[in-house]
């Protein structure tokens, strides 16, 4: 049995593959609905992890919205949160961000092994800093989560994490919401990016399932034998 937590990769995007546009404004690519389903998901997760990039651009707070979601992993013996993660190779995060600021929740961060200096200078009152290898080591950092107790991870992104849980073979399942519309601009950030992917045309993923949600529909793949359905 592999030591690591149990893997959600969650995402939306466009009909053609972007997550974002390319100007200063976020784009939204979901609905009420969905994000309440988002929100479902996230409490029912140890941690949420985003990379450093998704924390610079959208500066997410990552706590869960329904008070009774809140209160009901409190009931459990939990945190009201998930446990927060990043992962970065530079330390190129601001201390006000809201990743560090909101919540009463841990926060980690995974730091590339030169940084750490600089790292636990900037924020180690804020948050753990961790040395996650040069360069940062997926692999260990999933190894770590399970030794601090996350049994059940959820990776909102941005597309360089997404692409590197997915090509390490880190992921067991991937909820993914397509929105009804096009963003057509190659400068937008896209899903995922070049790499070597375990699934192809060869050996495709395992759809498990459809869900229309309003204007969205979403998808979820089975990408390992761990899939919990």
């Amino acid at each position: 049995m592999e030591d690591r937590p149990y893997v959600l990769l969650s995402c939306g995007m466009s009909i053609d593959g972007y997550v974002d546009s390319a100007d200063d404004e976020r784009l939204l690519l979901s609905n009420d609905a969905d994000f309440d389903r988002v929100d479902e998901v996230r409490a029912g997760c140890d941690a949420i992890l985003v990379g450093a990039g998704t924390v610079r651009r959208d500066n997410p707070r990552l706590l869960i919205r329904d008070e009774t979601r809140r209160k009901a992993r409190e009931a459990r013996g939990e945190s009201p949160d998930p446990v927060k993660v990043t992962v970065t190779g530079s330390c190129d995060l601001d201390p006000e961000a809201r990743f560090f600021t909101l919540g009463d929740t841990t926060k980690l961060v995974y730091c590339a092994t030169p940084a750490m200096p600089s790292a636990r200078r900037k924020l180690g009152r804020l948050a753990t800093v961790v040395d996650g290898g040069d360069p940062v080591d997926l692999r260990r950092v999933a190894g770590d989560l399970a030794a601090r107790g996350i049994a059940r991870l959820m990776v909102e992104g941005g597309g360089t994490v997404h692409t590197q849980f997915l090509t390490a073979g880190l992921a067991d399942e991937l909820q993914l919401v397509v929105a009804p519309f096009f963003v057509g601009d190659s400068k937008a950030p896209r899903f995922v990016g070049d790499g070597d992917f375990p699934w192809c045309a060869q050996r495709r993923a395992q759809l498990a399932g459809v869900r229309r949600i309003g204007d969205v529909v979403l998808l979820r793949y089975a990408l390992s034998d761990r899939f919990q359905d």
